[in-house]
């Protein structure tokens, strides 16, 4: 019986082996622009796992473990956006000494962040232009794609809690993301006022989006930083491009309600 070890358990010698700088000296900050950027993998790969744990809880109203994850991924959050401090300790000029390295990379390309968009609800059709027709990739994406969002499964919660919501609110394009719909609101209202545990869910919901509002916001400032009016690697259109997608409301009802409360 072969006995388990912290690093055969971990697989720690496999994992240490893929830090794999490109550069010729090599440059002494490309190691951590591949860290920082592998571990973000890592947490994108973890909030999936607990963000299908959440909808699970919410479709079968199990609201102790809707309220426990909620508070993990949103501690898991706020560990994101605290690692872009370390990212911005590398001057843009320690930057450019290997960003042509990265070659056509760009974090635009990164298919578990899109996973984790297209879980919260943010569906385009073109999110699943950003991988190659017939890859795994698609496939995992167009998957997502299809399947209900947390929204969805917010609103089915609901539902099970007794609240009349919409049937039109809930059986509808699922590539399409949420609208605003003043039906909604009026429930969501009531449960402000009347409904503590519901409210909490939320609330909950509210931080969640915030929280990735949070996590872009510092992402942009940081690619701003570090590489200006640019355009970034890949060619993607850089600080532009990032711009575009701040303060975008996943869940546009509950934000919409609070000039009603």
């Amino acid at each position: 019986m072969t006995i388990q070890t912290y690093g055969s358990y971990l697989k720690t010698e496999e994992l240490l082996s893929l830090q794999q700088p490109q550069s010729d000296e090599p440059e002494h900050d490309e190691m951590l622009f591949i860290i920082i950027h592998q571990v973000y993998e890592l947490w994108f790969k973890q909030q999936l796992h607990e963000l299908e744990l959440l909808r699970e809880a919410l479709l079968n109203d199990r609201i102790g473990t809707v309220n426990a994850t909620f508070h993990r991924i949103l501690r898991i959050l706020k560990t994101m956006v605290a690692q872009i401090d370390v990212l911005e300790t590398m001057t843009p000029v320690s930057f450019n000494s290997f960003r042509d390295r990265l070659d056509s990379a760009s974090g635009f390309q990164s298919v578990q962040f899109r996973e984790v968009e297209l879980f919260l609800g943010h569906r385009r059709p073109a999110a699943l232009a950003m991988a190659p027709k017939g890859s795994l990739e698609r496939a995992r994406l167009s998957a997502r794609m299809a399947e209900p969002s947390l929204y969805e499964a917010f609103l089915r919660f609901l539902m099970l809690r007794g609240y009349e919501i919409p049937a039109a609110a809930v059986e509808r394009d699922r590539t399409l993301p949420p609208v605003e719909d003043e039906r909604v609101r009026a429930i969501l209202v009531r449960i402000y006022k009347d409904d503590s545990h519901c409210r909490q869910v939320c609330e909950q919901m509210v931080d969640l989006d915030e929280g990735l509002q949070e996590w872009r916001y510092r992402h942009v400032k940081m690619v701003e930083r570090t590489i200006g009016t640019k355009r970034g690697t890949g060619g993607s259109a850089g600080v532009e491009y990032l711009k575009s997608t701040l303060f975008a409301s996943l869940f546009p009802d509950l934000w919409a309600i609070r000039a009603e409360l």
